[in-house]
């Protein structure tokens, strides 16, 4: 089945400590259409805090889905490319994506 490209778009997200486990998890920054409590589910390499510690910002291409149901989510294909946001960085995009919305 092919991926349908117009139903992914940009999403800032971050890497942060999970209270209860401790490990990473990737969560959608604030200031964007999706809540910081949405999960996110990507490639495992962004959460490997051997690689990226945690507060590391990345763009990915992602789309909102449900499995059959289930609670919604966001979607990234492992195979995209995924990009290193640094602060300003995300701040530009963030700022962007406001204008962008109104």
């Amino acid at each position: 089945m092919a991926r349908e490209a117009w139903a992914y778009r940009d999403v800032a997200v971050e890497s942060v400590a999970d209270p209860r486990s401790g490990r990473l998890r990737i969560r959608p920054m604030p200031g964007q259409a999706y809540a910081t409590s949405l999960r996110v589910q990507c490639a495992r390499a962004l959460s490997d805090p051997q690689r990226y510690p945690a507060g590391t910002r990345f763009l990915l291409s992602a789309k909102l889905t449900d499995r059959q149901g289930g609670e919604p989510f966001l979607y990234a294909w492992h195979g995209d490319p995924v990009r290193v946001l640094g602060k300003r960085e995300s701040a530009v995009f963030l700022e962007q994506y406001r204008r962008l919305r109104l």
